[in-house]
């Protein structure tokens, strides 16, 4: 712990990936921040009603903090909400889950403490925003979120080329284990075949074409879910707590 400790004054953008309860009024704050990366902090008091900042570090808040560092664990001094975006979601359930397996695919692609990831930062943030304003259907928000996670840690996968030797062309055969496309030559035993509206999909939501995803059918949604769930789930080596609870 740090109590006694004083050390310097740090301050930065986040978005709060998880809390924890700690002891009777306190809490552990998980925070992916813009500039120093993952970082876990106590928040005290802050389950009191008399709290001055409860409300600003609840899951999904887009917030200015400030905290103390420690010696194991940082200590939240200030905190100002820039757009509390779990306030929009909590009485939606789909939109809830969503939210919830984003924050938490953050979470596992920051292994590291304190090291820096904007990409990922922003596009957290990117996510969280979209999915409060409802811009778009949520299993797309979530879709494209884990294909650009993927992308931004090194996973992204074949789509318009084969996975295994590059030949370009769009590859009817879709293998995890090979990461990706696969043409008839490369293509190993048990690889799906999907339709090719749902690798259309997942090209359109990898590169952002939104106005192809919204006017994607059901088929190829469900489809391009499993899909990219799969994907990101093999190179994470265990799954998501979250995803299953989410509405497909």
């Amino acid at each position: 712990m740090v109590t006694g400790f004083r050390g310097k004054l740090t301050r930065d953008e986040a978005v709060v990936l998880r809390v924890q309860k700690l002891g009777e009024s306190d809490r552990i704050v998980t925070l992916l921040t813009r500039r120093h990366g993952r970082i876990r902090a106590v928040a005290k008091g802050v389950r009191r009603t008399s709290s001055r900042f409860g409300a600003r570090l609840e899951p999904f808040g887009h917030i200015d903090v400030q905290w103390i560092e420690g010696r194991s664990l940082h200590v939240i001094s200030q905190v100002e909400g820039l757009d509390l975006y779990g306030k929009r979601l909590v009485g939606d359930y789909s939109r809830y889950t969503v939210a919830s397996a984003i924050a938490e695919t953050a979470e596992r692609l920051t292994p590291v403490e304190h090291d820096p990831s904007l990409r990922l930062y922003l596009l957290t943030i990117g996510a969280l925003r979209t999915l409060a304003d409802g811009s778009h259907p949520t299993s797309l928000v979530l879709d494209a979120y884990l294909l650009r996670a993927a992308a931004i840690a090194g996973w992204a996968p074949a789509l318009r080329e084969c996975a295994v030797c590059g030949t370009k062309g769009e590859h009817r055969a879709f293998s995890v284990p090979a990461g990706g496309c696969v043409c008839p030559d490369c293509r190993p035993p048990g690889a799906a075949r999907p339709a090719p509206a749902t690798l259309a999909l997942m090209t359109a939501l990898t590169e952002g074409d939104w106005e192809v995803a919204d006017a994607s059918d059901p088929g190829p949604r469900k489809e391009a879910s499993g899909l990219v769930a799969a994907h990101l789930q093999w190179h994470l080596e265990r799954g998501l707590r979250s995803l299953p609870l989410v509405e497909r």
